[in-house]
């Protein structure tokens, strides 16, 4: 049975949406958080595994001193304040892919809290998002329903649980209630999980794929019927793992419980599960943290990061995404419009790695945005994983700025490049592309095409000089476009007037 929808804009002028968005980030770390085992993906089912990671009876957890770095890392770079002393604490619940039957969390001790972060929207405006605590966990491992349509439980046959990914360290990032948003709560909750990504990967604590589920986040929406009255009664959908998708759910987690309130009726607190077509779907009634007995991991002793080792990593952290992004836009002399078209296509750190290797911001953003976008798009995959480094494309634009190639012969370059033919220098050489720079041979081409046109010769000395036109056209042809069309007219001009 499909839920009642109301309008947005109306569900938005009659009821004041509040967001929270709990995102969870897998650290890139060598190991797991508390066991050895290594941190990888896409290794065969299960053999990523130590007795710790599955909770065997007599396995001791050990913390990830690595893991802990990379969190200390996350909270600063997010203006919390770091704990002098934290601990860990067990989280009770059962389920299949969470063999010890609790997850190895923070409750009430965080490793870091009170922070904030600002936000950059599409149009240009600024949101800031109140942080209440960044803390350290373990993920659990992964269920895999076999039969269901699109690895879903409904209509499944059996299910398949993987435990590579139970012990995987976690940093969840929780917001306080992020009110004000409006008509753009949507737009708010992408951008925050967007900059977040993006702060992730300067960090270096994560790849942060949100395809891999490296990025995830669990989505919180309330009505109330105007910012001054008490906050509405919350839902949350799990594991978001797009932008769009997290859009999509606000958008109609929004319009499903304005439909209800209108109605008379009460929304119901609830877990809900994010569908492939934007909508959501009912899962449990959501738990609170007394459901979970909390209590302190008696295996783990507190975590008491000194001031010293705190203030190093804080001195070690790198330029942020957003001071980045307003840097680079004044270096490569891009307008608000551009620069946000470079972030939203993902190229910024590929057009910055290919300035970097040996060219300017300007004619690496020609490439990317340009004859690599198109590529990308009629792949259907993503600029990162077009097979051209930034190191070939800052090659292939020094053979257009020395004159070896024209803009026209280099797109022809790229494609050998990406067919895997090699870097711009051999396949221009095995392609026979480059310009041609020698003046005899130019000249003969020139001298053919004149006498082939001889009534061209003529205008030009009539005052017509447009007329050359003609003639370098014929010498692009007869040179299959590896002349430079500059030198052709001179020399034309050359013979004529001589």
């Amino acid at each position: 049975m499909s839920d009642t929808l109301m309008d947005f804009d109306e569900a938005v002028r009659r009821y004041d949406p509040v967001l929270g968005l709990e995102v969870h980030v897998e650290l890139g770390t060598a190991t797991k958080m508390f066991d050895a085992a290594p941190n990888v993906f896409g290794a065969q089912p299960n053999t990523m595994v130590t007795p710790t990671s599955v909770g065997l009876p007599g396995a001791l957890p050990v913390v990830n001193a690595r893991g802990v770095e990379y969190a200390i890392r996350i909270g600063l770079a997010l203006g919390c304040e770091i704990a002098e002393s934290c601990r860990f604490a067990r989280k009770n619940y059962f389920y299949p892919d969470l063999a010890k039957d609790f997850q190895t969390s923070q409750s009430d001790e965080p490793i870091a809290y009170d922070g904030a972060l600002e936000i950059e929207l599409e149009d240009g405006a600024f949101f800031t998002i109140p942080i209440e605590r960044a803390h350290m966990e373990e993920d659990a491992g992964k269920n895999t329903h076999i039969g269901g349509a699109d690895g879903r439980i409904e209509g499944a046959s059996y299910s398949l649980v993987d435990y590579n990914r139970a012990g995987v360290p976690l940093v969840e990032i929780v917001t306080r209630p992020i009110e004000g948003t409006g008509a753009r709560a949507p737009q708010v909750a992408a951008a925050y999980v967007r900059t977040l990504r993006d702060i992730f990967r300067a960090l270096g604590v994560s790849e942060a794929r949100m395809e891999r589920g490296n990025v995830r986040a669990d989505v919180n929406v309330s009505l109330r019927e105007s910012p001054d009255a008490p906050l509405g009664t919350r839902t949350e959908t799990k594991n978001v793992n797009t932008f769009r998708g997290i859009e999509q759910v606000v958008r109609y987690e929004i319009q499903r419980q304005a439909a209800i309130l209108a109605a008379g009726g009460e929304v119901l607190q609830e877990t809900r599960h994010g569908q492939a077509d934007g909508t959501t779907r009912a899962g449990r009634v959501k738990s609170d943290a007394d459901d979970y007995r909390y209590f302190p991991e008696p295996d783990l002793v507190p975590v008491a990061p000194s001031r010293e080792w705190v203030e190093r990593i804080r001195e070690g952290l790198p330029e942020m995404p957003a001071a980045k992004r307003r840097r680079l836009k004044a270096e490569w002399g891009l307008s608000d419009t551009e620069m946000r078209d470079v972030v939203n296509a993902g190229a910024l750190e590929l057009i910055e790695a290919t300035a970097a290797a040996g060219t300017t911001g300007q004619a690496a953003r020609k490439w990317w945005m340009g004859e690599l976008s198109r590529t990308a798009k009629e792949q259907e995959t993503g600029l990162e994983d077009l097979p051209v480094t930034p190191e070939q494309i800052a090659e292939l634009q020094t053979l257009v700025d020395s004159g070896r190639l024209t803009d026209k012969l280099a797109r022809q370059v790229l494609e050998g490049v990406l067919a895997g033919e090699g870097d711009p220098e051999a396949v221009a050489a095995a392609r026979g592309l480059e310009v041609v720079s020698d003046d005899s041979a130019l000249l003969k081409a020139v001298d053919e095409a004149l006498a082939a046109n001889p009534d061209v010769a003529d205008k030009i000395r009539g005052g017509k000089v447009q007329a050359a036109g003609a003639i370098v056209g014929a010498v692009m042809k007869a040179t299959r476009g590896q002349a430079d069309a500059k030198r052709v007219r001179e020399l034309v001009m050359e013979r004529v007037q001589g």
